[in-house]
């Protein structure tokens, strides 16, 4: 029997860090016939693979030759996953024994769903909130939900969102197939925020599953000046491919001032690396807006969503 869930870590030398990941995944309490592990390592030289087939033979194992970028990985693991839900899950991350089956219930309870964001915990903060669910501003500017907030139960009833955080994030297998899945263009950060549009786009929602519980490292794999600068570039790209005109022409006064202010704070900042890096993606998100353009014309020929159900998700700047 084909499991119904494929769980998908991808990592690039971080060994050190699946231990507390896999591990939780081995207490999850769906059922462990219905679903299946794949770790992805993207070329890593700290002796991940030798590690995984030693010590946790249940997961497969898919070997990458060279180093090909998260999303690349993300990408490989989803074409070698059987299951009809995909979840992605970080390699820094612990999730609590319901997890998993709290994000496939809600998908199955949803049919309109083509996503389930987990509610996601720092790992060295058990009671404050790193998202609750994605949101995404009228500026253009994505944001999560309950951010830093100390969780007192103030996010616990599901609701929908505008997408969910792919640290660990569900998705039908229909809807990622439909909607392109992560667009490896963008190499890495935001690409969940550009699903998330093109999902919304084709008219497939996101559920919120507040029981679905997981706990993040926060920059254990990632962060620096290498973020900096993917989040710079790929938020100018991910306005220009998703948002329709429409709404573009409604709100470019408000994404021009987050820019301006963006690009203010990284000038006050100028003396550190991440600040500089996060112009240089500015900048170069903006110069090759037009080589964004058949992107943004493939995309927008898909939308079967409303404008007025698109402008309902966009969140007060």
């Amino acid at each position: 029997m084909l499991p119904f869930a494929s769980v998908i870590v991808p990592t690039y030398n971080g060994r050190t860090l699946l231990a507390t990941c896999l591990d939780a995944l081995r207490g999850q309490t769906y059922p462990a016939d219905r679903w299946e592990a794949i770790v992805v390592d993207d070329a890593s030289s700290d002796g991940t693979v030798e590690y995984l087939r030693a010590t946790y033979p249940e997961v497969r194992v898919l070997a990458l030759a060279q180093n090909s970028g998260f999303i690349a990985a993300c990408n490989a693991g989803v074409a070698a996953a059987r299951g009809e839900v995909l979840v992605l899950l970080n390699n820094d991350t612990e999730a609590e024994p319901g997890w998993l089956e709290a994000l496939v219930a809600a998908l199955v309870e949803h049919p309109e769903a083509g996503s389930a964001a987990s509610k996601i915990l720092l790992f060295d903060r058990r009671d404050t909130l790193h998202t609750a669910g994605d949101l995404m501003g009228r500026d253009g500017i994505p944001r999560n939900r309950g951010v830093w907030e100390v969780d007192r139960g103030q996010y616990d009833d599901q609701r929908w969102v505008f997408g969910a955080c792919g640290g660990a994030a569900a998705y039908r297998r229909a809807a990622w197939e439909q909607a392109g899945g992560f667009d490896p263009r963008l190499w890495m950060y935001l690409e969940d925020v550009d699903l998330a549009w093109r999902l919304q786009l084709l008219g497939w929602r996101c559920i919120y599953a507040p029981q679905a519980r997981v706990y993040h490292q926060l920059s254990a794999t990632g962060g620096g000046k290498l973020a900096s600068f993917y989040t710079g570039r790929n938020t100018l790209w991910v306005i220009a491919r998703n948002w329709p005109g429409p709404l573009l022409r409604r709100h470019w006064p408000a994404i021009v001032r987050a820019q301006l202010r963006i690009a203010g704070d990284a000038l006050r900042a100028w003396r550190g690396e991440a600040a500089r890096a996060r112009l240089r993606g500015q900048l170069v998100g903006l110069l090759t807006w037009p080589t964004v353009w058949p992107q943004r014309r493939a995309i927008q020929a898909t939308r079967r969503a409303s404008l007025e159900d698109l402008e309902s998700l966009l969140t007060p700047s």
